[in-house]
């Protein structure tokens, strides 16, 4: 009975050690990730802050800048500003931890090449391959022109700038009409009136239709109704 008793007893000692050791590496654990955590700062943003700014910015939370030398070309932030960081803006870092910036080189200045002639596909291209900025694209229409061609440029060709803005004629405006309603009319003569106009008329079948007399347009596409321009198809199926 007293090693019964001594037994239960020592078992108690033990399972009570146990709980306090598991305790003790619960609470060691807990206060590891605390500080931890206490050493992790948000990243502050410093996109568009001039590299002395950005120094000071993460000096204060005891991060470190690490600055690419090669700076890159940017229209919009100015040399030796940040144009990029990594890690980005309210992420969480490590005390000490770099963080990686790139700063801009400013806008590009080049010669600008000739594009009066080019499709605006090709002078957009060749800005890009300059480094140019594309500014704003004016349009106009004119028959004198091909569609979709530039006709004129600013600055012109061989000025040294940043930006460059293009004049694109869209070609000539076409004029607009409304389909009549050709139900019950003479296909033939409906036919010849629509190509006079320059549209490009074709009569596709013919249908049986009780109680009219032959020739007469029993369906067209488009319906009545519908706006067409010159050049464009219209099919005619007349009776028989």
């Amino acid at each position: 009975m007293a090693i019964t008793a001594r037994v239960w007893t020592l078992g108690k000692v033990l399972l009570l050690v146990g709980a306090l050791s598991a305790t003790f590496v619960l609470f060691a654990v807990m206060a590891a990730r605390v500080a931890v955590r206490a050493r992790d700062v948000s990243v502050p943003d410093l996109v568009g802050k001039p590299i002395t700014e950005a120094t000071r910015l993460a000096a204060q939370l005891d991060l470190q800048l690490n600055v690419e030398e090669l700076r890159r070309p940017d229209a919009t932030v100015p040399d030796g500003h940040v144009l990029g960081q990594e890690p980005p803006a309210g992420s969480f870092a490590r005390q000490q931890r770099a963080v990686r910036v790139w700063l801009s080189a400013g806008p590009r200045i080049a010669l600008v090449p000739s594009l009066v002639g080019e499709s605006q596909r090709t002078a957009e291209i060749r800005l890009a391959q300059d480094g140019l900025q594309i500014g704003a694209v004016a349009q106009v229409r004119s028959a004198l022109y091909p569609p979709d061609v530039v006709v004129a440029q600013d600055p012109a060709a061989g000025t040294q700038a940043s930006t460059v803005r293009l004049l694109v004629n869209r070609g000539e405006d076409r004029t607009t009409y409304v389909m009549p309603d050709l139900i019950g009319v003479n296909g033939d003569q409906a036919a010849e009136v629509l190509r006079t106009q320059g549209f490009r008329v074709s009569i596709t079948a013919q249908s049986v239709a009780t109680g009219l007399p032959p020739g007469l347009v029993t369906r067209q596409v488009p319906a009545g109704g519908y706006q067409v321009h010159p050049g464009d198809s219209i099919a005619l199926e007349v009776s028989r």
